[in-house]
């Protein structure tokens, strides 16, 4: 059954505050707005709240004294009565030089008492998709064969062969942490592996090969909502294509969850337990692959919704989690009771 993001007032959330390092350029943050951030304002106001983006440098954080640290976003404070922070991880190329600020500030937050839908262990579970793989090794639905380089000054020794004996071509080779189907590469041997990872070296990016499962494999992105399957995202690539992202020309659509995946989803709830993620599986025609984890994944517009209405209610639904379990997280830290001043709140 799907969550229903009407339940009246869960909780006292008000401030939902989202950290993502301030680098777009200007015709992606266009892009951006119009595809998902005007509309995650638009549904958290639906639910009496606020939705604002901010670089990690816009919070500051007063602990001069000792139990009570005070947190500003901009110069206005927040409290973890009324503010969540909204932290996955962003590591795309230029975002590399942000990437410790956003783990140090997901840490601090936490340990300040707010409540992290991601907190930093799921971040850096989720940004690396070995890491994803290995800690969901036990998926009913197999993990995709992956084999983990990393490159560096050593890449022409070519170290990392010696972990590629059981892999298969054609392989596709991409980077380990990245999204939106960036960098995604069809290696028909060895040879070409090489050239990618000495491409690889020099952002000291690091790669995951896998077995390339064929023309016209369709990606099945099941976004998970308090534990429960709610949606899936159904992306087809073009012909002759190996990555089934739009930005690449590929098609999508949402539609039911299948049964098989339905089934899968109490195994990700059990070992996530985060309020929302999105799951990725691969069909190869035959069967199903496990793929990635998306702790954040995008609610895009697809041209079967043109209004929006599947879209809109998988991020009311998202948000409303997010306040259920804000108000779990109080009662939590409170013994049972619902606070009404917490640490770092002002006079």
């Amino acid at each position: 059954m799907n969550p229903s993001p009407d339940r009246p007032d869960a909780g006292p959330l008000r401030r939902m505050c989202w950290i993502f390092p301030d680098r777009e350029s200007t015709r992606m943050a266009e892009t951006w707005h119009a595809m998902f951030w005007d509309l995650y304002a638009e549904a958290a106001e639906d639910l009496g709240m606020t939705w604002t983006r901010h670089s990690p440098d816009a919070v500051t954080v007063d602990g001069t004294e000792p139990g009570r640290p005070r947190v500003y976003v901009d110069d206005a404070p927040v409290s973890p009565g009324d503010t969540l922070f909204i932290t996955a991880l962003y590591s795309l190329p230029y975002q590399q030089m942000d990437v410790f600020n956003q783990y140090a500030l997901a840490t601090v937050l936490q340990q300040a008492g707010f409540y992290l839908p991601f907190p930093p262990e799921t971040s850096l579970i989720g940004n690396d998709k070995l890491a994803t793989l290995l800690h969901l090794a036990g998926s009913p639905v197999p993990p995709i064969p992956t084999v983990r380089v990393g490159t560096g000054r050593d890449v022409s020794r070519h170290l990392y062969e010696v972990a590629l004996g059981n892999m298969t071509y054609p392989a596709i080779v991409k980077p380990a942490g990245w999204c939106g189907g960036g960098g995604i590469n069809l290696a028909r041997s060895v040879g070409d592996i090489r050239g990618l990872a000495s491409l690889a070296q020099g952002g000291d990016t690091t790669l995951v090969v896998q077995p390339y499962l064929g023309d016209g494999t369709v990606d099945h992105r099941v976004y998970v909502i308090d534990g429960a399957p709610h949606t899936v995202l159904k992306r087809t690539p073009q012909p002759g294509s190996a990555v089934a992202n739009m930005s690449h020309g590929g098609t999508m659509e949402f539609t039911a969850v299948p049964e098989e995946l339905a089934k899968a989803t109490a195994y990700f709830a059990e070992r996530l337990r985060i309020p929302f993620f999105c799951l990725d599986f691969l069909h190869d025609g035959q069967r199903f692959w496990f793929s990635e984890l998306e702790p954040d994944g995008v609610i895009p517009r697809v041209p079967g919704d043109p209004d929006g209405t599947v879209q809109r209610d998988i991020t009311r639904a998202r948000f409303a989690a997010y306040r259920d379990a804000h108000a779990r997280h109080l009662a939590d830290a409170d013994g049972g009771a619902s606070p009404s001043t917490s640490p770092t709140e002002t006079s």
